[in-house]
């Protein structure tokens, strides 16, 4: 049942790249992957997971394998991430899951939860964060764009777009950057290049204020709800600060909190230890 199948969905005639594995009848795991990546940063973590959950990883609308429709054809918005993922778990019929959230994919995520909190059986924050603390100077260039959205503000953004700039998201915070394999950031930096992949992360950067303001509303779907939740982050990223998986606790006392000695992308070096965390975490939780 380790077998991942790769496919695709119509979501509303939108079409939603997806890895899967595991019986379709085990409990279900979804996990949201962030920028500038795709389902492929879950590659090493499906199979550690797949033989007792169904694990389902979609690629987010205009990134990986999905459609990256023009984005003047299409509003990218967070917003609209989030659409297109609630009714990709519909068409897919999950029903009930645990969501696996990572940069993007914790606005994305969060925003399912507060919509549908009966869905959601427990949550995995991988640096995903959701408090006012977690963020870091590094976000002061995309913070100028959103309090000035002029031509100049936008144009220097374009720094997080370059190839050198995914290496360095990447390798930052890696106390042994040989252990971090080339692939995820070549794969990403391929994705990047397409035509009109600049536009649709441009805009994105923009709308993430959008977040930031829904901030006390997350937190406030987490006091009420208090959903199982895992917080397991590098914490040497240059984003997303330790504070920010510490502040769960206020809101879910019980919350788990697990520190890495690594940066963003923390599956690429610590992936097995994730899973364990994980695995040993569900199996509290999700039935």
């Amino acid at each position: 049942m380790n077998k991942v199948h790769f496919n695709k969905v119509d979501v509303d005639g939108f079409k939603i790249f997806y890895r899967e594995a595991g019986r379709k009848d085990a409990p279900i795991f979804l996990l949201l992957h962030g920028f500038p990546t795709s389902s492929h940063m879950f590659r090493d973590l499906i199979p550690l997971l797949a033989d007792r959950y169904r694990v389902v990883a979609p690629d987010l609308p205009g990134f990986g394998q999905s459609d990256m429709p023009s984005h003047k054809e299409f509003k990218y918005s967070f917003d609209a991430l989030a659409d297109r993922i609630e009714r990709f778990t519909e068409v897919m019929g999950l029903k009930r899951f645990a969501v696996y959230a990572f940069d993007y994919g914790a606005p994305t995520g969060f925003r399912l939860a507060m919509r549908h909190p009966e869905r959601i059986t427990a949550i995995v924050s991988q640096n995903g964060n959701a408090y006012e603390e977690g963020l870091s100077e590094g976000w002061n260039p995309i913070r100028a764009y959103w309090k000035d959205s002029s031509a100049a503000n936008r144009q220097a953004l374009r720094t997080f777009l370059r190839p050198e700039t995914t290496v360095w998201q990447y390798t930052q915070g890696v106390p042994d950057k040989s252990a971090v394999s080339p692939d995820g950031y070549s794969l990403d930096n391929h994705y990047l290049e397409r035509p009109g992949a600049d536009d649709v992360q441009l805009d994105l950067f923009g709308d993430y204020k959008s977040n930031v303001a829904l901030y006390p509303k997350f937190q406030d779907y987490f006091r009420t709800h208090k959903p199982p939740l895992l917080a397991v982050w590098g914490k040497n990223d240059p984003f997303f600060l330790p504070p920010g998986a510490e502040a769960f606790k206020r809101d879910i006392p019980n919350a788990e909190v697990r520190l890495l000695d690594t940066g963003h992308f923390a599956l690429e070096t610590h992936g097995a230890e994730i899973g364990s965390a994980i695995a040993d975490f569900l199996s509290k939780h999700v039935q």
